[in-house]
Order: C-alpha cells, then structure tokens, then sequence
C-alpha cells in the first residue's frame, strides 16, 4: 500500500500545471492528485462491450452525463409504451405550473374506455371518481392507455391538441428523432422515437420532476378493485432498481428504460440503461439487468472538481483584469474504465489570445480527458467570473502588445 501511494504521489507531481504557448491554441496539463490519490488503481483490462440481445440500447452514467455503451443508439424504433414518459412530463409540467394538481377529480370522456380489446387498462369507470394522482399511477404503474388519454384531455380538452404539445416539447428537448401521433405508444408509422432519445427523455423527467419519480418504483396500484403489478420485474430482482418504464408491441417487441442507483466510494451513482426491441418479458429484463450490472462493474466514477473550482487563471486581454479564472458551474464527475486512472492525462485547450469582454459561466475552452491517447471525456470550460472590457487605454495598449507579439 506505501508503494502504491508512494507511486501515486510521484504520478501527481508530473502532472503538475504546465502551459504550452501555440500559434492557435496553449494546452495546459492540469493536476488530478487530490482525485488520483483518492483512488486505488485497478489493473488495466481490456474493456469488452457486452453482448445485449436487443435492437438498439445505451447505458448512461446519469453521475458523470457520460454515455457509457451503446448499439444502434440512433436506429429508428416504435417506442410503444416508452411513450407515456411524454405524457407523464408533460402532466408533471402541468402540475408544477399549476394548471391540476394530484388530488384533483378528472371527468373522463368516451373516448377514454373506447380503446382496442388488447390496450393495456386501468379500467376507468366514469362512475366513479378518478384523481390525477389515481391516473398517473395508472399510466406508470399499469401502463395503462386510458389513463394517458384521461391525462392528455385533462392537460388539453383533447388528445389532438396534446399530442401537438408532445411534439413541441419534443424539439425543445432535443428529441431530434422522434414524433408522436398518440399519447399512449400503439403502433403507427409516423409514431417513432430512437434509444438516444428516450434516454433523454427519461434523463428530463428525472432532473426536472424528482419529487415525482418514486411513482415509477411502486410495485403495484389498484382502483376499481383490480389490482394490477409494474411490468418492471427488476422493482423485484434489484434492490438497486427504483424505476422506470417498460414498453411492448407485437411489432415493437419488449423494452425497458431502468434505472439504478449503488454506492460508489464516498458517494452514490446513477445509471439508465434504454433496452429496445427484445424478445420477450423476460429477455428485456435479463439483458437490462446485464447492461447495468457490466457498467457499475467495469467503470469508476471519479470526481474530478468542485462546482466554481477554479482550475487555472489564464491571461486576459483588453480586460478590467489580466486574469480570469476558468472551471465549472456543476460539479464534474467523469466515468473511467477500470485501469484506466493511472493513463489519465487531463489536457485543457484555449484559444489564445482570450479577449474581453466575457461573461461568467461562457464557454472559453475545452477540457479533455485523456486515456492511451484517446479522448475519454470533453467538456465545455466556463468563465468563473465576468470580466469587462478595460478603458479605451487599456485597449489601446494591449492591441500594441498583441500586435508586436504577433511579429516574433
């Protein structure tokens, strides 16, 4: 152990700051050690992405906003039932303006206990009364269809009108690949989403409304006398597994977006796995199982800085200040291979000369990790604090200074 630390203190030491002036760019190799001495190294392995038997799929480190593994990520795919996390965002966003709230009573219309034989159900029964709280429920614990189309007319009068409102919100977050027809997922050709997408999807829903996600770990929900379980078998396989939706067509076949949470050194860790298109129930669960299980196994996560740590304090010209300090406005935590720590190399890349005036939190540069020469992770560096253009002296001054520097 007094090796392996004595090791790391000297691995810290050469990675100490260094600035590299360039014509275009200065890169600046940025100490690790208070995160590599808080580690122990792993041996290094050659890391194997696993064989999942489904259409497409991701793993995402919800910790680090890395993505972890992925096949066919942006493959076009029938999201049946995957669409309700729409519908839910939406009714959530409608809660959080004020617009219903859980304990208010829905009337519901025909056309929600006029759907096809086979439709998943909470069978509502407009004799009795049914609350948002009740359709919610309904809609991510039964994964019921008429509870969405109660949802959506209570959002919007009708489904129509809802479902514009699901696109809308689609392009704003980015869902660059999906379109919707219906607020339930049965199947349509102009219904249809991507693995990427709906990873976002969930990611929103999960960042946006987290005093509403323990709706998707609940196990069972009855109304009207019937009682009916989550089709999420890993609530019952993994006590790690607390959501979120599953999703099934005879065309689409068997999907499951899950997500789990288990301890990584002094703090927790987030993964979502998205399986698509697997062949049964029990397939989807086995290979959602296996994809989560790979990702906390074969990867650390690591933090590497605090949020509004300043990393380094770069030179700024034709500025109220010669400095400015650059880090970020989050707390950055970056997912490693196992054996990889000891091969990182953070590089930061700037464009020199940096001018006035900035804004705080503007992106000015680039932070790679590096690992085998290979970028392991790149992300945006930002401006700590503001920093205003200098007098018109000043200005003066330093494009003389610039311009001179330019000619040698």
């Amino acid at each position: 152990m007094q090796n392996l630390w004595s090791r790391l203190s000297v691995l810290c030491k050469d990675m100490m700051l260094f600035a590299y002036p360039a014509t275009q760019f200065i890169k600046i190799r940025v100490a690790f050690c208070l995160a590599l001495l808080m580690l122990i190294a792993a041996p290094a392995q050659a890391l194997t992405t696993p064989s999942i038997a489904a259409r497409s799929w991701i793993l995402f480190d919800v910790t680090s906003h890395q993505t972890l593994a992925s096949r066919e990520p942006n493959l076009r795919i029938e999201p049946a039932s995957l669409t309700k996390l729409m519908t839910a965002y939406l009714v959530f966003e409608a809660i959080k303006e004020g617009k219903l709230s859980f304990s208010q009573e829905i009337k519901v219309t025909p056309s929600v206990w006029k759907l096809h034989p086979e439709a998943a159900k909470m069978f509502i029964d407009p004799a009795l009364p049914v609350t948002v709280e009740n359709l919610l429920s309904g809609l991510l614990v039964q994964s019921a269809n008429d509870a969405a189309i109660a949802l959506a007319e209570a959002v919007d009068k009708n489904e129509t009108v809802f479902v514009e409102r699901m696109n809308r919100t689609a392009a704003r977050l980015g869902l660059t690949a999906t379109h919707f027809v219906n607020s339930h997922g049965q199947t349509d050709s102009q219904h249809y989403s991507t693995a990427r997408d709906l990873s976002v999807l969930a990611l929103q829903v999960f960042n946006e409304f987290p005093e509403h996600y323990k709706i998707f770990s609940a196990k069972h929900f009855s109304y009207n006398k019937i009682s009916q379980s989550n089709r999420n078998r890993l609530l019952w396989l993994d006590t790690t597994v607390d959501g979120i939706k599953t999703g099934q067509t005879n065309t689409a076949g068997y999907s499951l977006i899950a997500s789990a949470v288990r301890p990584n050194g002094i703090t927790n860790r987030r993964l979502l796995s998205v399986v698509i298109g697997a062949d049964s129930d029990l397939a989807r669960t086995q290979e959602s199982q296996k994809l989560l299980n790979w990702g906390f196994l074969q990867f650390d996560t690591v933090k590497l800085y605090t949020k509004n740590q300043a990393i380094v304090n770069p030179p700024v010209w034709k500025g109220s200040q010669a400095t400015v300090p650059l880090g970020f406005n989050y707390d950055v935590y970056v997912s490693l291979p196992r054996g990889m720590l000891s091969k990182v190399k953070p590089v930061i890349e700037r464009p020199d000369p940096l001018i006035a005036p900035i804004t705080q939190y503007a992106n000015v540069a680039t932070l790679k990790v590096m690992g085998d020469g290979k970028v392991l992770v790149e992300l945006p560096l930002q401006a700590l604090e503001q920093v205003n253009s200098a007098s018109l002296f000043g200005r003066a001054m330093d494009s003389l200074r610039l311009f001179f520097q330019s000619k040698h």
